[in-house]
């Protein structure tokens, strides 16, 4: 199967991650993917620390270089950015194909200056919006969900909001 959960986390890897999204789907690793996080050894030391799975935390270059090695794999793997800017470019820009997952799940997503609040811990700016749409209109589906019973809807809902119809 190789890519079995797509999601965007500011998070990236906590407990809701590996533990309550691990009994929805099958998941042996995490690979994430984060510029900032992948150079820091103290913060990957933490996400590898948090997981209790095999866990890559990965630069984009690295991503790039090393994807096709997780689609080629016979373990299962959650594919985790801390952004949807970085996800837009792994699914649209890349055109990354997530083994057969066609729904990007989006979980917290801070409450921050210049962002607009779709629901608890879930607020993004009109620059993730825009990369939101392109990765609707690439086919997927988007949910905001921090775990699955709390879902608050597609992105069909919340999309009026940042001009799109």
């Amino acid at each position: 199967m190789a890519v079995t959960f797509v999601r965007i986390d500011d998070r990236m890897i906590h407990g809701q991650t590996c533990t309550r999204w691990a009994l929805e789907y099958p998941c042996d690793g995490i690979v994430a993917v984060d510029d900032n996080a992948a150079n820091n050894p103290v913060l990957k030391a933490a996400y590898k620390a948090a997981s209790g799975k095999k866990t890559f935390i990965w630069t984009m270059a690295d991503w790039k270089k090393k994807c096709q090695k997780v689609l080629d794999s016979n373990d299962n793997y959650f594919l985790i950015t801390k952004n949807p800017l970085t996800m837009e470019q792994i699914l649209v820009e890349q055109g990354f194909v997530p083994s057969d997952v066609k729904t990007v799940i989006v979980g917290p997503c801070n409450d921050r200056e210049g962002a607009t609040k779709l629901g608890n811990n879930q607020s993004i700016t009109q620059e993730e919006a825009d990369a939101l749409e392109k990765i609707m209109q690439k086919g997927y589906s988007v949910e905001f969900a921090l775990v699955k019973e709390e879902a608050i809807g597609n992105w069909t809902k919340f999309r009026g909001q940042f001009g799109y119809k």
